[in-house]
């Protein structure tokens, strides 16, 4: 077996949600677990969070949905996006609670439900308040509101939107908030009631407390990282995630050798360089050698000293001494120093929530609580 793994802090996941939580009050968390728990393993994700007393669980797919219900978990599980019809009798089969915004999937739910003697079913309404990638319109909402209300097969239990810049744009999000709320409104005048109004992700949450309404639904900031770097600083938050491997292989070449494929860089001097099994095919961005992208060995930083390949890197330790076996880290802390995911994301030009959930399969992921 390979000396590489991710390590997951559960203990960090849980103080994270707890202290988001005391952050929000008295709005509760509803921890998003989709992507495998942001690459972090949605099932041991999901069962920190509860711990840290996240009252809802949130999905993409069903299928995610149910391995967490095969996992024990018994929270309410909210699937954020219209599944295909085919997938709805898995769905009440596992008591997964849809997202819907049109029309002909409500009715879908509803028939289902019957058949199942699952009624009355319920269902959150998805409105588009500016996000525009899913969501009825405010005036369709409405409309597939009293669809709902008026089919005894399905309760309105929820409505919900997205925002996408809560980040960066707080008078764009005050609007879709405002939206949002007349929708409330509007609906309740009708004597239409729901029993949850949700809008915030992590920033949302954090920086907008008008946003925070019943639930919010965090996900980046569950694992420790924030959506930018002012985002909730009065909220600590310790990131869940080490990615880890070891020294395979060590030898000393002269200067001017240009290790690694494309033999794109000569070494400035004569330098010990060391070989790490983690590449691409594991999550390692290609252009983190050609960026300055840096590992921690024994608590100092090293450069890449070539193009990182499918299966391995090579990394240049000048004249320290590093032996086979010596931990390398990637993302993470070791000793005194760090290298976080959003420093990936700045230098390869995305954002951490990429970095994160790139990292594939061929990586196991090992849990810990409280450094053990």
């Amino acid at each position: 077996m390979r000396p590489s793994w991710i390590e997951v802090d559960l203990d960090a996941i849980e103080a994270n949600v707890r202290a988001i939580r005391a952050a929000i009050a008295p709005a509760d968390v509803c921890a998003v677990v989709k992507a495998d728990g942001y690459g972090h393993g949605d099932i041991a994700a999901a069962h920190a969070a509860m711990a840290g007393g996240a009252t809802w669980l949130a999905v993409a797919l069903v299928a995610e949905g149910v391995r967490l219900r095969e996992s024990g978990v018994d929270l309410p599980i909210l699937v954020l996006s219209e599944p295909l019809k085919e997938e709805i009798d898995a769905l009440v089969e596992w008591s997964l609670t849809p997202t819907a915004y049109r029309g002909d999937f409500i009715d879908a739910v509803a028939e289902v439900a019957a058949s199942e003697d699952a009624t009355p079913y319920p269902v959150h309404l998805k409105v588009d308040t500016g996000m525009h990638r899913v969501g009825a319109d405010p005036t369709a909402a409405i409309e597939l509101a009293r669809q709902i209300h008026a089919d005894e097969r399905l309760v309105l239990e929820g409505i919900a939107t997205h925002l996408p810049v809560a980040e960066s744009d707080r008078e764009f999000t005050a609007g879709q908030v405002a939206d949002l709320v007349e929708l409330r409104d509007s609906l309740a005048a009708e004597g239409i009631d729901v029993d949850y109004v949700h809008a915030a992700n992590t920033a949302g949450a954090l920086d907008h407390p008008d946003a925070r309404f019943d639930f919010a639904r965090i996900g980046l900031g569950i694992y420790g990282l924030r959506p930018a770097p002012d985002a909730g600083r009065g909220v600590e938050l310790v990131p869940a995630m080490r990615v880890v491997s070891a020294v395979t292989f060590v030898q000393r070449l002269p200067a001017g050798a240009r290790p690694s494929y494309g033999r794109v860089r000569p070494l400035p001097r004569p330098s010990t360089v060391v070989t790490v099994p983690l590449g691409y095919a594991d999550g390692i961005p290609r252009r983190l050698s050609e960026l300055g992208g840096e590992v921690l060995i024994r608590g100092q930083r090293y450069p890449f000293a070539g193009t990182v390949t499918m299966d391995q890197v090579v990394i240049d330790v000048g004249d320290d001494l590093v032996e086979v076996g010596d931990e390398v880290v990637f993302i993470g802390r070791q000793g005194t120093e760090e290298v976080t995911a959003t420093e990936w994301a700045d230098m390869l030009s995305t954002i951490n929530y990429e970095v994160v959930c790139q990292f594939g399969p061929r990586l196991p992921r090992r849990y810990f609580k409280g450094g053990s």
